[in-house]
């Protein structure tokens, strides 16, 4: 029997396969594994040329139409998640490739704002580093406290509500802006609605909740950041280019505001030699927000599931737009 050719792509982690259980469709497959992301087309290409299957985890690799028009073997795209603006699904359909998409499980990617958003204004990697490298000095940082700080959400959607419900939790309070919300919708998700102006000069924390579109590319402004007070702090968790990134750099680099968690960048992963990578006032993480265990296993099953569907003539979960 012919094995079709599958790619797995993006598994920096090598989890694909022990994440969930292959073995119903093992034996229909011949599986590569990618562990690192190509962003040349025709590199990339070259490499996706072979196969009818790809398994692509989130936008980790874009695929665009020019680049479907140049994969003659593909038929089917099985992504992590039901949405994914890193593919153009409607010149896929075009092409005759099917996009599968999967359910996800928890809240992992509001656990990791929390944990981000601790650790940079408790400065807990700083502190880390100090203990663990002998540092003579026992206590060198003086964390914010959040009782009674103001945290600024950009984008009052489910995760930015939940956000802010947990900013409660720590005597917080919460003012949002977004550029559709109103004040009654503000009310109504428990929020104060503040001016994109006021939530920026009043906010002792800035945190991002928008989805990344045309509209909401460099959304955040290096007028928007200038307003921010000298002792706030800027958390991403969202999408890097929602923010003007070099605009971010410079007021970090000039110490006009305290400091930022990002775990999004304009080009993941993050290139080596990045300015940000550079700074002393930024806890970092490798665009994890979404991940878990519990997660992938949702990811996993639902992809193995999808692709036995996508054997037996019976796609599943299909991704139309």
């Amino acid at each position: 029997m012919t094995r079709l050719r599958t790619a797995i792509l993006d598994d920096y982690q090598r989890v694909a396969l022990t994440c969930a259980d292959w073995s119903p469709i093992r034996d229909q497959l011949e599986i590569d594994i990618y562990t690192e992301t190509i962003h040349d087309e025709d590199r990339l290409a070259d490499r996706l040329h072979p196969y009818a299957i790809i398994c692509a985890m989130r936008e980790r690799t874009k695929f665009t139409a020019s680049l479907l028009d140049k994969l003659p073997n593909l038929k089917l795209i099985a992504t992590t998640g039901m949405r994914n603006a890193g593919i153009d699904v409607k010149h896929a359909h075009k092409n005759g490739v099917i996009v599968s998409g999967t359910g996800s499980k928890g809240e992992s990617t509001l656990e990791h704002i929390w944990a981000l958003l601790l650790a940079t204004v408790r400065y807990i990697t700083v502190e880390d580093a100090n203990v663990k490298s002998l540092h003579p000095r026992w206590q060198t940082t003086l964390p914010l406290g959040l009782t009674d700080r103001t945290l600024g959400i950009i984008g009052v959607g489910r995760l930015g509500i939940k956000t802010a419900n947990i900013a409660k939790a720590f005597g917080m309070k919460v003012i949002g802006w977004s550029p559709h919300l109103t004040p009654e919708r503000a009310e109504e998700a428990g929020i104060e609605y503040a001016s994109r102006e006021d939530l920026f000069t009043h906010s002792d924390i800035v945190s991002v909740h928008m989805v990344l579109s045309p509209s909401t590319r460099h959304l955040i402004t290096a007028d928007d950041l200038g307003r921010m007070k000298k002792t706030a702090f800027f958390i991403n968790t969202a999408r890097g280019p929602i923010v003007d990134e070099k605009a971010l750099i410079q007021v970090l680099e000039e110490g006009r505001i305290a400091g930022a968690g990002l775990d999004v960048f304009d080009i993941e992963p993050l290139p080596l030699d990045h300015p940000i990578r550079q700074l002393k006032n930024v806890v970092l993480s490798p665009h994890t927000g979404y991940v878990s265990d519990s997660n992938y296993e949702a990811f996993w099953g639902d992809t193995v599931d999808n692709i036995a569907g996508f054997l037996q003539g019976i796609p599943k979960r299909v991704i139309n737009s």
